[in-house]
């Protein structure tokens, strides 16, 4: 079983695999046994959010034992939280953990 974090800017937390984009997320996610995933929202400008992969999990039926939502986008953890509590099987463990952002000026 794997742990893996989305995100574009934070450190890697230990036991963790990163994954930077939707892409690496979703292959990750597809290809091993899911234990923890901690998702962020926002991935950078432009680009998909860590929305797609939750619609991706509902559509594929793969989810982790534990989901931690961990954006500080507070409209953007709402969004995938709700349509995470719709659709998840009821034994998945989902958990909202803002972290905040830092910027080395």
């Amino acid at each position: 079983m794997i742990n893996v974090y989305l995100d574009d800017m934070r450190p890697c937390p230990k036991g963790f695999i990163l994954a930077r984009t939707v892409e690496s997320c979703i292959e990750l996610i597809s290809s091993k046994k899911l234990d923890t995933l901690s998702l962020d929202h926002d991935l950078g400008f432009g680009k998909p959010s860590g929305y797609e992969v939750v619609k991706f999990m509902i559509a594929n039926k793969i989810y982790a034992k534990k989901i931690i939502i961990h954006s500080a986008n507070p409209f953007g953890r709402l969004r995938m939280f709700n349509l995470l509590v719709k659709n998840k099987p009821k034994e998945v463990e989902l958990y909202i953990r803002p972290e905040p952002l830092f910027f080395n000026l």
